[in-house]
């Protein structure tokens, strides 16, 4: 589709925005939001006609981009067919959904409860976990985010749980492997994992084994920065849930559903959690959804004994009615597969050969359609491009580089010394190339801040 200008539609816009919402995560007299007039595919663009790729896959949910018609068929029929109904009533679009998902996610996962979004599925996840183990502690990375609801928000790593942090949610966090900028003094990915598999069960033996509930982990993390785990690790997570009696929780709200190209990063790393949390990529956010896979045992603990949690729009007919046909969509145009060739092939090449003529890229890392560059001052150092949790001027050199990808036509993902590479999972080789010269531009910016 070709964007049609329309400047004063988009004021109106900008205007009635400025008066009335209030955005999420924002000071809300410091914010310009853009004005989006329309998105097609792996594209969006404003009220003046300008368009960009989108790098973002909006909030890296749109796994199979923006407005496709098959997908938008369905829920259209589903508006005409059963608008919405409660959650209690077995619905054709709810069940074929649950059906769908489980026929996917690994080992026995086969239940599945429906939430609105991510961060209830974590909520909802850690309240089954501690009422089937009669615990009360969960374990978290500190570099991880799990949403922004209460619970959510304190098992969440990164600062954005500050501001909220009740020191009172039974929360305790833990250092999971990084080794670009390991904790544990690791030369080897092999070290790595061993260490912080080692601080892991330590940090279970000092907390009490038998208080601990649940462990919860982002299969590979997200805005924390996109660090796939070595190998053995998750493994290693496992073996020690099993020891003790945890509940092990994979949190695949923003790796599931092809973006890693696999259904589940979970199948990367041949590892089955007792629950496994999902949302944006299950039906690439169309309607909001979101939902926990539930294991057979845990499952079992709620036969005859009232599970205490609901939501009125539980398995939502029209956010279902769109994950039925999102998943067909994936499976009938070989989406994972797409991303998993693309990854392998033009993405993880082409963001190397960017790393080489860019001396602020320190790392490149990443799989399938989730990828991030970590950005320095100095390789040697490894010091970051901006301190952590950098914000006004000190966040200068990422404003900078944010704002020269938006001139080169890419919409930049970036957080604290980050930018991630998150477009859909069907985006075209060639629009990744027309992704990447923009991105190399930007880069340059960048590389003006190096010390």
């Amino acid at each position: 589709m070709t964007p049609q200008p329309n400047p004063r539609a988009g004021a109106a816009v900008k205007a009635a925005d400025r008066a009335h919402v209030f955005h999420s995560w924002s000071a809300q007299e410091l914010i310009d939001p853009l004005a989006v007039a329309g998105a097609e595919g792996s594209y969006f663009w404003d009220y003046d006609g300008k368009r960009y790729l989108d790098f973002t896959s909006g909030l890296v949910y749109t796994n199979i981009g923006y407005q496709h018609p098959k997908v938008v068929a369905a829920i259209q029929e589903q508006a005409a067919t059963l608008s919405t109904f409660a959650p209690a009533f077995a619905v054709e679009a709810r069940s074929e959904a649950a059906r769908l998902i489980a026929e996917r996610t690994p080992g026995d996962l086969d239940k599945i409860f429906f939430t609105n979004g991510g961060a209830d599925a974590v909520e909802h996840a850690v309240r089954m976990a501690r009422l089937h183990t009669g615990r009360a502690k969960v374990l978290s990375a500190y570099r991880s985010y799990h949403g922004g609801t209460q619970q959510a928000v304190n098992i969440t790593g990164d600062p954005r749980r500050w501001a909220s942090d009740s020191a009172a949610a039974g929360v305790v966090h833990f250092w999971a492997p990084y080794l670009y900028r390991s904790r544990f003094y690791s030369e080897t990915e092999e070290q790595e994992a061993a260490r912080a598999l080692e601080h892991l069960e330590t940090t279970i033996a000092f907390e009490g084994p038998g208080t601990v509930a649940a462990i919860v982990l982002e299969t590979v993390p997200g805005t924390a920065g996109i660090m796939v785990p070595p190998p053995g690790y998750l493994a290693g997570v496992r073996e020690l849930c099993d020891k003790y009696g945890i509940v092990f929780i994979l949190d695949e709200v923003m790796a599931g559903f092809g973006r890693t190209g696999e259904w589940f990063a979970a199948d990367l790393f041949d590892v089955t959690p007792d629950l496994m949390t999902f949302a944006k990529g299950v039906n690439s956010g169309y309607v909001p959804l979101g939902g926990v896979a539930i294991c057979g045992e845990i499952a079992e603990t709620f036969g005859k004994r009232a599970y205490p949690g609901g939501l009125t729009y539980s398995g939502h007919p029209l956010a279902c009615a769109a994950a039925v046909a999102t998943i067909n969509v994936m499976a009938e145009e070989g989406v994972v597969d797409n991303a998993r060739r693309l990854g392998e092939s033009v993405v993880g090449p082409a963001l190397r050969e960017l790393a080489e003529r860019h001396p602020s890229v320190g790392e490149v890392r990443g799989v399938g359609m989730f990828w991030a560059l970590e950005l320095v001052k100095n390789r040697e150092t490894r010091e970051p491009l901006v301190p952590y949790n950098a914000a006004g001027e000190a966040n200068a050199p990422m404003a900078a580089f944010a704002a020269a990808a938006k001139r080169h036509g890419i919409w930049p993902f970036v957080n604290m010394n980050r930018t991630h590479v998150v477009p859909p999972c069907n985006v075209s080789e060639a629009e990744l190339k027309e992704g990447f010269a923009a991105l190399d531009a930007a880069l340059s910016v960048a590389d003006e801040y190096m010390q």
